[in-house]
């Protein structure tokens, strides 16, 4: 275990899951201090085919300075494994973080996420529906995969909308990780977080906050406030904050801009207020 420069975090890497030949690393940077803190998952993007456990490490550092436990996982990705092969992966590390809440300083009722892109999309479908049979972990008897709060940021909330728009646009780059993921149209239809608020059924609703740029050629604007709008009508409390000009994946493109300065800090406020029950 590593201190940081500043003495704030400290940051450790260690195998959580071993599961079809794979072993999954998590990254765990932990606050100074006693704790318990709240605890997130982190979930990285990368059009679902590639990035890794460091690629939100700026927002991981920072949440962890505020006085959070971050758990950044890596899972399965294509082209050997696809869908739902790494949201049963995040489901697990869900369950993993409440099984070791002591350990790790925290409280399995103080645990939540942070997902981006499509790290987003996987970490809603456990969000809304954590014991999902078809990536529900089973492992942990009775601690299950729920999240008491949420941060997406730049989420693909609908794969379906998105996947015609990269169609449009021949976006071919983001058409093939679409087809690397999913094994068809109606696996992309049963994986939609917008599709499973909008058909009704009971789901699983903690606070959501959404970050989303206005000038996202990747993943459409419209698109996070249709999902917002679609949370708030089920039922769920969801706030929404565009930033002005701001392409896709905007605060690790650059962590130093106003920007993002802005954006890390809602998210450390969220996950600090919301994970100590504020």
């Amino acid at each position: 275990m590593n201190a940081d420069a500043a003495g704030i975090v400290n940051v450790e890497d260690i195998e959580y899951r071993r599961v079809a030949g794979e072993s999954l690393l998590a990254r765990i940077y932990t606050p100074a201090g006693a704790g318990p803190f709240p605890a997130v998952v982190g979930v990285h993007g990368g059009a679902w085919t590639s990035g890794d456990r460091l690629q939100n490490e700026p927002i991981d550092r920072a949440l962890a300075a505020a006085g959070a436990v971050v758990v950044a996982l890596d899972f399965r990705m294509p082209p050997k494994f696809r869908y739902p092969a790494s949201v049963e992966d995040i489901n697990y590390g869900i369950r993993w973080v409440k099984s070791r809440a002591d350990e790790l300083r925290t409280r399995a009722g103080s645990v939540g996420a942070v997902g981006t892109s499509s790290g987003a999309h996987q970490m809603l479908l456990n969000l809304l529906d954590p014991d999902n049979a078809n990536y529900a972990a089973r492992e942990f008897g009775g601690l299950d995969a729920s999240v008491g709060y949420a941060v997406a940021g730049w989420p693909v909330a609908d794969p379906v909308a998105r996947y015609r728009m990269v169609l449009e646009r021949k976006n071919e780059r983001l058409v093939a990780a679409h087809n690397a993921f999913f094994p068809s149209e109606q696996a992309m239809a049963d994986g939609n977080p917008q599709a499973i608020l909008e058909r009704g059924p009971k789901v699983s609703l903690p606070p959501l906050l959404v970050l989303q740029g206005t000038n996202d050629d990747n993943v459409t604007p419209d698109m996070a406030a249709r999902f917002v709008d679609a949370y708030r009508r089920a039922g769920g409390k969801a706030s929404l904050h565009m930033f002005k000009d701001q392409p896709h994946t905007f605060v690790t493109k650059d962590p130093s801009t106003p920007q993002s300065l802005e954006a890390i800090r809602l998210i450390c406020d969220f996950v600090v207020k919301r994970g100590a029950g504020i």
